[in-house]
């Protein structure tokens, strides 16, 4: 399961992304002609304010910096706007490759509401939603969005906004019916005896009780565990083979943190990684590789939603042999 970059540019997005040049350089214009009109008006008020009355050199300061600031801002937008619709272009390019619809903006459903429920995500006091990718993968309702959450820290001058997560949330139908609720998360967060001891035995979220699913595989308690309100159907739903599969998945990204929750016969993941898909940008020379890079990141992603899935009778469903995830 890929995206072939040399398709895709052949399959009308070369084309298309030539159609953008003079997008691009009237973007590039009006940028230029914003910032010159907006120093030549607030070059004379600044130097009037800094010459003129006497003034606190603190608050000349912080209107000087807001002006700059404000001008800078302004003059962008073209530019800003350019690279949002070319990466629009190019991502639902990619997109419909994989038999799919993009769109930049997005509302998260239902399952952003039970990734918080039970931990996937962290509590947080901002938000922000980007890049939503759905339809049918593989046969499955498939749906995938980057969040970025952010909580407040520090007090006074020092007050900033943290980034408590970032990456992208994805919900997939599940290949096989189940009934119960299942938490599979990495290692270490839930411990007994004020984070001293061992696993915990069981979590609650509210007055849902999920227990500890001990595993025959090895490396499984080193890596991750599993909590459910049926141990015997989490055993059949995270297997040994399947968590060999998890392993290499932990492998192909980086470690970065993986979670999942099989419920409701969904399964959502949240993985926390880098600011993904900006495919793109004012530069030309460089659209084939952002689209290329974009497309092997949604492919990986891909991957891994199905790599979670099972069929049927159980089987882990493999990528195929051109996916870009080495499995």
């Amino acid at each position: 399961m890929r995206s072939d970059i040399d398709g895709l540019m052949q399959g009308g997005l070369q084309d298309w992304l030539a159609q953008q040049g003079d997008m691009r350089e009237g973007a590039k214009k009006r940028a230029t002609s914003r910032w010159v009109w907006g120093a030549a008006i607030a070059l004379p008020m600044l130097a009037f304010l800094w010459l003129g009355p006497s003034l606190p050199p603190g608050l000349l300061s912080v209107i000087t910096f807001g002006a700059i600031m404000m001008i800078g801002v302004w003059g962008y937008q073209p530019i800003a706007s350019a690279t949002k619709a070319i990466k629009i272009g190019i991502n639902s390019a990619i997109a419909a490759s994989f038999g799919l619809a993009y769109e930049a903006e997005v509302t998260p459903g239902p399952e952003f509401e039970a990734a918080l429920t039970y931990g996937l995500l962290p509590r947080f006091e901002r938000s922000g939603f980007e890049d939503h990718w759905h339809g049918t993968l593989e046969g499955h309702a498939f749906s995938l969005y980057e969040a970025h959450l952010e909580v407040q820290r520090g007090s006074g001058k020092n007050r900033r906004w943290v980034t408590v997560f970032h990456g992208p949330v994805i919900r997939m139908t599940f290949g096989r019916p189940f009934r119960s609720t299942t938490l599979l998360e990495r290692a270490g967060k839930h411990r007994s005896w004020l984070g001293l001891g061992g696993a915990s035995e069981h979590v609650s979220f509210g007055d849902h009780r999920l227990d500890r699913v001990d595993q025959v595989h090895p490396a499984f308690a080193e890596n991750f565990a599993l909590y459910s309100d049926d141990r015997v159907e989490a055993r059949v739903l995270v297997h040994p083979s399947y968590v060999e599969h998890l392993l290499r998945l932990e492998g192909a990204f980086e470690a970065q943190e993986l979670r999942a929750l099989f419920r409701a016969g969904e399964v959502i993941i949240a993985l926390e990684a880098d600011n993904l898909f900006e495919s793109g940008g004012m530069d030309p020379a460089a659209d084939r590789d952002k689209a290329a890079r974009a497309a092997h990141q949604f492919g990986a992603l891909a991957g891994l939603a199905l790599a979670i899935n099972q069929n049927e009778r159980g089987r882990v469903i493999q990528p195929g042999p051109d996916s870009p995830i080495d499995l």
